[in-house]
């Protein structure tokens, strides 16, 4: 009996597969048109007018971008080997051996 629960459940679920409840009708987007974000191309002689919004979105994402480059390029180093090598310099110091390999002169 409880090994024929699943089969009994999945029975009413396949039966209810073609039910689109609270759909409100068919999809809606827009239909390709096969124009360029949807625009047809203006006459010969005309030139296209910008919406409000498309100089601040040029400046806010240029600038965004602009600006994440300098603060990258600024950037401190904080990686590991870089700690690793000024912690290594600060302890050979406070032993009191040299950090800089220097060559001797006997040869």
């Amino acid at each position: 009996m409880l090994s024929q629960l699943p089969l009994r459940s999945l029975r009413g679920a396949t039966q209810l597969r073609g039910v689109r409840f609270a759909s409100g009708g068919p999809a809606h987007y827009n239909e390709p048109s096969g124009w360029l974000f949807g625009e047809k191309p203006l006459p010969p002689g005309q030139k296209r007018v910008k919406e409000g919004w498309e100089n601040i979105w040029y400046i806010g994402m240029f600038g965004t971008m602009g600006f994440a480059a300098v603060m990258l390029y600024y950037k401190p180093d904080s990686s590991v080997h870089t700690w690793a090598l000024q912690e290594a310099k600060n302890r050979m110091e406070a032993r009191g051996e040299k950090y800089k390999y220097e060559p001797s002169q006997s040869s």
